[in-house]
């Protein structure tokens, strides 16, 4: 460690080999993977090539969020029922706008990363034969899910944690990346060394900078959750999006967002056991009061209503194919119509299912068989919601009762909630991104299409975890100990420091725009614009904003309430441009015609009618939306920051990527994988 003067601030000087951006469960699985490749190539001292650095290690998707049994998606275990790679694979790129190479390599390596959390100590369940239980999730064929409760990732990510301090890595805990320093460009460009903000040393006159030099880095930081509104991504998640697309790296799939039914008090996902209990789900005016049935007007009898909310339990990703004949996700769109109108919605696991005059009470046994035949089946025929879910998953009430929520005391007030983005950074078969020796990892990286079964995510952040380890100590090698030399670029690199402690001097004016209220600005026009429900000209004209907003701050300082204000501050800033790129995805995507696909309902008036009495709030009409145009499910929205671009982005559609077909005999694939050239093709 040394120390350098750069504009009257002391910076911290760090340099290691490889250094891992987030805690989570893909970040460390990261690190864990890197250390064992290194004993494997008889490389010394692994600890000391490798550092991870995170803004919290409580923090963040992993450690926070999940639902009833929260899933991780594999390939089938099942003991009579086959499954294979390519199978698994089909099930990631049905939807399309997957690249066929990512898909496939998450299928060969899901059953080796699943047994080796498995060996980390992750309590999965198995039968007395050792088989791993499955079930099926939203959007798979098979029973491929498994889960070890609803804190599953929270497991992982404890459980790769104590492997990694078991290995003595170092954790920088509490660093805020602010920036990315760059050396080079065109394809020599180079991401030198994280730029970070010790959070708890920073005071008004010392900014408490790091820079974490390296020769490979790993991207592992998640989604921009904070850019919503109505959001289940845990209280701090921001991202570095927009610090990624600064740097150089390109994005992918921005555009196919998840949303799904949550609840707000306690960010969680209602989905699972939760809504296959069926509660009764009611609104309320502003102030908790006027309760009203909402949903028995656009139904015609309780059983198809109670079957709906029955099946939005694994159909819960808000799904416009599964709309129309009063399918399962118009509750959803039910739920976002009644908050529109100012008034709340709630859970309630005490009561059944209310009907309107003429409907007949609730009546379990007469459901739609797909429902009935699953509540035997598990057991779970109790007369209220709340038996059937003690029934069914206790663990799903605990988890509520751990956060002050008392589901036999109190209804769960939900909303649709953004709670993943599929997309993310453009990353190879290695999960290296388009500036070499930068990998992008977890939800960072765009290696899910536009629809993906429910789990599948935590499966790719342990195999694109596993594959970077693998790509780096094996081509980019180890050396040396005590990290990179940078000092021929050593001019370019100071530059760029003294620019940044230039702009965080600029952010202590008594002038300027309050970080807070662009945050604020920020999520309300992500959320009524990118959200779940899209309109062109709406997004077009939120795109205007988002990109004046970002060059505005560019010429105005901020307003800071305190010194821990100059965090808020960089956050406010990457997040402004994050909003940016994703509205400008969002609007070339609608110009393309791309319809209601993923996630998303895009709103038409020549459209198809979702039902007769679904408003539109804006103009009073029936609600109408445009089908998914399924011809550019062969192709990816890609989008890159050029500051000389109106705005600000540009972006091209680019051609799937397919899987590799050849299929070598043992002997010259065996000598292939002797004189690593696995690494070539």
């Amino acid at each position: 460690m040394q120390r350098k003067e750069i504009s009257n601030q002391t910076i911290t000087l760090h340099r290691y080999n490889t250094v891992i951006v987030g805690a989570g469960a893909a970040g460390m699985n990261c690190a864990v993977h890197l250390c064992q490749f290194m004993e494997q190539k008889g490389i010394a001292n692994p600890k000391e090539r490798i550092a991870v650095v995170t803004a919290g290690l409580g923090l963040g998707a992993s450690r926070m969020s999940g639902s009833d049994k929260q899933t991780y998606y594999k390939m089938g275990t099942s003991p009579d029922v086959p499954d294979s790679a390519e199978e698994f694979a089909k099930s990631l790129t049905a939807a399309g706008c997957c690249h066929s190479d990512l898909s496939l390599a998450e299928a060969i390596a899901s059953l080796r990363e699943f047994y080796h959390l498995v060996q980390a100590g992750v309590p999965f369940p198995h039968n007395p034969m050792g088989s791993y239980c499955g079930y099926k999730t939203d959007n798979d064929p098979y029973e491929r899910a498994t889960s070890a409760g609803p804190k599953t990732s929270k497991y992982m990510s404890e459980c790769l944690q104590r492997h990694v301090e078991q290995y003595g890595i170092r954790i920088y805990d509490g660093q805020e990346v602010a920036h990315l320093l760059t050396a080079g460009s065109g394809e020599s460009k180079q991401i030198v060394g994280v730029v970070t903000i010790d959070k708890k040393k920073v005071t008004k006159d010392n900014f408490a900078i790091n820079v974490f030099y390296c020769a490979n880095l790993v991207l592992a930081v998640g989604g921009p959750g904070e850019m919503y509104k109505t959001s289940v991504y845990p209280k701090g998640q921001f991202g570095i999006h927009g610090i990624a697309l600064t740097a150089g790296l390109a994005g992918e799939n921005l555009t196919e967002s998840q949303f799904g039914l949550a609840s707000t008090k306690f960010r969680w996902n209602v989905s699972g056991s939760y809504m296959q209990v069926i509660p009764r789900i009611f609104s309320t005016d502003a102030d908790g009061n006027n309760e009203r049935e909402f949903l028995t007007d656009f139904f015609p009898s309780m059983s198809k209503m109670a079957t709906d909310i029955f099946l939005k339990g694994y159909q819960w990703p808000f799904d416009p194919q599964r709309i129309e004949n009063l399918q399962s996700s118009l509750i959803d769109v039910l739920v976002f119509s009644e908050t529109q109108k100012d008034r709340r919605v709630f859970m309630d696991f005490l009561h059944n299912p209310v009907g309107k005059s003429g409907m007949k009470e609730f009546d379990i046994s007469a459901l739609e068989p797909q429902a009935t035949e699953y509540l035997k089946k598990t057991g779970a025929f109790q007369d209220t919601p709340i038996k059937r879910l003690f029934a069914m998953n206790p663990l799903a009430i605990e988890i509520y009762k751990e956060n002050g929520i008392d589901l036999y005391s109190e209804p769960l007030e939900i909303a649709v909630c953004a709670q993943h983005n599929n997309g993310g950074f453009a990353v190879n078969k290695w999960w290296q991104s388009n500036i070499p020796r930068t990998f992008v990892i977890g939800e960072m990286a765009g290696t899910h299409g536009v629809k993906r079964p429910g789990g599948s995510a935590l499966n790719a952040g342990q195999v694109g975890g596993l594959r970077a380890a693998e790509y780096i100590v094996n081509v980019y090698g180890c050396p040396p100990e005590d990290g990179p030399d940078y000092s021929d670029k050593q001019d370019e690199i100071d530059r760029q420091l003294s620019r940044f402690v230039t702009k965080l001097e600029g952010y202590k004016s008594s002038s300027g725009l309050m970080p807070e209220e662009v945050l604020k600005d920020i999520r309300g026009r992500m959320t009524a614009s990118a959200g779940h429900i899209r309109e062109f000209n709406d997004a077009r004209k939120a795109l205007k904003e988002a990109v004046k907003l970002y060059k505005d701050m560019q010429q105005q300082s901020f307003k800071l309430q305190n010194a821990r204000g100059i965090i808020t501050a960089i956050q406010a800033e990457h997040l402004a441009l994050t909003s940016a790129a994703f509205l400008k995805a969002i609007v070339e995507l609608l110009q393309l015609g791309s319809g209601s696909r993923g996630s998303h309902l895009v709103l038409a008036e020549d459209g198809t009618e979702i039902h007769p009495d679904v408003i539109n709030q804006r103009t009073g009409k029936a609600l109408k939306f445009k089908p998914e145009n399924e011809a550019l499910r062969d192709s990816i929205l890609r989008i890159e920051y050029d500051p000389g671009a109106p705005d600000l982005f540009r972006c091209e559609n680019i051609a799937l990527r397919p899987a590799p077909a050849d299929r070598k005999a043992f002997e010259p694939a065996w000598q292939d994988y002797r004189e690593g050239r696995i690494y070539n093709f």
